[in-house]
């Protein structure tokens, strides 16, 4: 089991706090959800508990449509932790904002959108799509993390809130690169999609950002 007094603080956020960890022998990464002092007892219980199952579950199943994620070892309902494998490689986000070979640069965001796309297709939205839920391993595999704003919706709406996000990442973290990049991200995503819906959900993304302002779809609130 997990080891607490060596557990090791990676990053706090705003649902959850991320420790390095070990389990069985293992390096793991365990994610802990953290009690909301402003919500109802019972009430944080329960979201706690559905989001932390939630969020293994969706690791766990789009692993099926290719999509690489971290192996899920143990799911701790009372302790809200997630314990997962621990991926040896950099964020896209820093791999991106260091990156040297322009060359691929291309090739790499290419990958993202295909994965992306994998998600869409399959009815899956990943909430928050940024460079930093990427990892780059040393052969340069990527392994997506952090789906706990995920959640189940085949609405164009929702797909474009996705992509949108992510060129917004791109313009706000990498300026210099970002036409390149999210060019290359929906090239990608056409390789999973069908033309048409490529093409509606760039005409969604245009529209969102028309508007200013988004109101998030009712889909993310529905098991809340």
């Amino acid at each position: 089991m997990l080891v607490e007094d060596k557990m090791v603080l990676l990053r706090r956020g705003a649902e959850a706090d991320i420790y390095l960890a070990s389990f069985m022998g293992f390096k793991v990464v365990v994610k802990r959800r953290i009690p909301k002092p402003y919500r109802i007892r019972e009430v944080d219980f329960k979201v706690r508990e559905y989001r932390t199952i939630h969020e293994a579950r969706l690791l766990n199943e789009v692993k099926k449509f290719g999509v690489p994620t971290p192996t899920i070892y143990f799911v701790d309902r009372e302790n809200f932790d997630i314990v997962m494998e621990y991926i040896e490689g950099v964020r896209l986000k820093d791999y991106l904002q260091n990156i040297k070979e322009m060359n691929i640069l291309g090739k790499i965001c290419f990958k993202f959108g295909d994965l992306i796309g994998k998600l869409h297709k399959n009815g899956i939205i990943h909430g928050d799509l940024t460079t930093s839920n990427v990892i780059l391993t040393k052969d340069m595999k990527m392994f997506l993390i952090d789906f706990g704003l995920g959640f189940y919706s085949e609405n164009v709406e929702t797909q474009g809130v996705d992509l949108h996000l992510l060129k917004q990442v791109f313009e706000s973290f990498h300026h210099s690169i970002a036409v390149k990049c999210f060019k290359a991200v929906l090239k990608g995503y056409g390789q999973d999609v069908s033309r048409r819906r490529r093409r509606i959900a760039e005409g969604k993304i245009k529209e969102i950002k028309s508007r200013g302002r988004y109101v998030p779809p009712e889909e993310r609130y529905q098991y809340i």
